[in-house]
């Protein structure tokens, strides 16, 4: 079975897309009524978060138990976000968002029934907060990956600062509102108005007019596609190193986060609604940052915008420790919602450009499962560092130590993303003898060259450059091997678990992958292309019983 494929010649470059306005998107009515509902459905999650932290500050006196509800809130993205993107990309993102507003609906609905008859203890509080983040983890992935859904292809950058801004319009009101509400008619009213905006966001979901997600026989079933998304993170050497630096902040910012509640009762001597103000302080800053950053991009390179935010957030962080006036508190929060968004959006569009369609929600669960995961222990850890030492000797530690992981890791720089992943197409379909079941496998691919010993070393090194993306695309296995009775032919083989799962390989391989295989394919010496053979596992048949 012969025929060129993954040794074949590359396809040409997409023409470049020309950059649209920051606020193209909203001509597409579809993206503006989504984009309108999910403002309004975040307004009701920092109400929400907002009235359970207050709570708990009022039952207990722990920083641990204030801590538990970031945690709460947080730990399960970490332990969800792979499934969930696993589910995006294999499920009707639809049906899967209207789902999981209604069991939002639910958790927030039994949060101000308990408020309401004043049963509310650290426990529920704690766990229904953990129910909450069980449905954020499940939705994050597909609401992220909708959006080249929602927009044209031009717009898809434009319309994920969006996004951005929105969440942090709501991060600018909600909070403060729901301090206001809280103060003013209690912690029901807040529950009660988060659990209208689920209804708000899910009549958006039901009135955008998709088509179901088709189903063929490509179709990526759970299983084969969590491990596709395993394979891809483990041979995607940028994408490791954003996730290596937003561990690196999300672990030492996360202080902020878990005692902020405290840091506004005892050493600023608020109550409810200044805790409101303080977020909503948060927010303000962030959209401030998000309009300012267009001109900081202009004077400063991605790492070195990370690196300014990440010391500013670090300032913060030390600023609160000492206890300042109310006022000054709210203008170190507009500093810390500036910084927090250039290291938010920075991280998170450089995640975007480094991953291709195909596996865009898996890559972008990963992200976020980090992202969390971080937060998560940050804030258990900060909590009981609190409990121990203090709630100002621990944003002292916390600022310390985001000030320098951010001096050193910046010495390794985030990845410009500028290839092109769009897919190539330039693979033929393998040919085969008679129709071959898609779960039939393992498959081992082979693609045979001819090098003249000179080219050896250049052409190994251009192999091994090639080896990552074999493995992204869907190979477990890869290596290289020479004719003994032929020195000058070589040949490279991967192993592909199935039949169906080399065929999506076929799709996935990207236009920048392409050119790594017409680097290696530069050094084959015969006219003809190099050689592909596909060779599918064969069952061992059972011996024939005794005469």
């Amino acid at each position: 079975m012969n025929g060129a494929g993954p040794g074949g010649a590359a396809a040409p470059a997409a023409e470049a897309v020309p950059q649209p306005g920051a606020f193209a998107p909203l001509r597409n009515r579809v993206f503006a009524v989504i984009w309108l509902a999910t403002i309004f459905g975040n307004l009701g999650t920092f109400m929400r978060d907002v009235a359970s932290a207050w709570l708990v500050v009022e039952l207990s006196d722990s920083a641990t138990a204030v801590a538990l509800v970031q945690a709460a809130a947080t730990l399960p993205i970490f332990l969800l976000a792979i499934p969930a993107g696993v589910l995006s990309d294999i499920l009707d993102r639809r049906h899967l968002l209207l789902a999981v507003q209604v069991g939002l609906g639910a958790v927030s609905t039994a949060l101000a029934l308990l408020a309401w008859f004043g049963g509310h203890s650290v426990a529920s509080i704690v766990g229904l907060t953990a129910l909450g983040g069980i449905g954020a983890a499940l939705s994050m992935p597909a609401w992220q990956a909708i959006v080249p859904e929602l927009v044209p292809r031009g717009e898809v950058k434009a319309a994920v600062a969006l996004n951005s801004l929105g969440i942090n319009i709501a991060r600018a009101v909600g909070p403060a509102a729901g301090g206001l509400i809280l103060a003013a008619f209690g912690a029901a009213a807040a529950y009660g108005f988060d659990v209208l905006t689920y209804a708000v966001v899910a009549g958006a979901l039901l009135w955008w007019p998709r088509a179901a997600t088709p189903r063929d026989e490509l179709s990526e079933h759970f299983g084969g596609a969590l491990r596709a998304a395993l394979r891809y993170a483990r041979a995607a050497p940028d994408l490791r190193r954003i996730l290596f630096r937003a561990f690196l902040f999300f672990t030492f910012a996360s202080v902020l986060w878990a005692l902020l509640p405290i840091v506004a009762r005892d050493l600023l001597g608020g109550g409810p609604g200044f805790y409101g103000f303080l977020l909503g302080g948060v927010g303000a800053g962030a959209i401030v940052g998000a309009v300012l950053m267009p001109r900081l991009r202009g004077h400063l390179d991605t790492d070195g915008l990370v690196l300014a935010a990440s010391l500013t957030t670090a300032g913060v962080a030390a600023g609160l420790a000492l206890g300042p006036p109310q006022a000054l508190a709210i203008v170190l929060s507009l500093c810390l919602g500036a910084a927090w968004i250039a290291v938010l959006t920075t991280l998170n569009a450089t995640t975007q450009a480094v991953l291709p369609n195909w596996v865009r929600g898996r890559g972008l669960a990963i992200y976020l499962m980090v992202f969390n995961g971080a937060s998560a222990a940050g804030s258990i850890g900060w909590g009981a560092l609190a409990g121990a030492v203090g709630v100002p000797a621990t944003l002292l530690a916390g600022a310390a130590g985001l000030a320098l992981t951010a001096l050193i890791a910046g010495r390794l720089k985030l990845p410009a993303g500028e290839a092109d992943l769009g897919s190539s197409r330039h693979w033929p379909e393998p040919l085969v003898s008679q129709p071959v079941a898609g779960d039939r496998g393992p498959v081992l691919v082979t693609v045979t060259y001819r090098v003249r010993p000179s080219d050896r070393p250049a052409f190994l090194d251009a192999l091994n450059r090639l080896a990552p993306e074999r493995r992204r695309d869907g190979a477990y296995a890869w290596g290289v091997s020479e004719d003994a009775a032929d020195p000058e032919r070589l040949m490279e083989w991967f192993f592909v678990e199935s039949w169906a799962e080399h065929l999506r390989q076929h799709h996935r391989v990207s236009h920048a992958d392409a050119d790594l295989q017409q680097a290696a394919r530069r050094f084959h010496m015969d006219d003809e292309p190099p050689r592909v053979e596909h060779f599918l596992g064969v069952e061992r048949e059972a011996s024939a019983p005794p005469a």
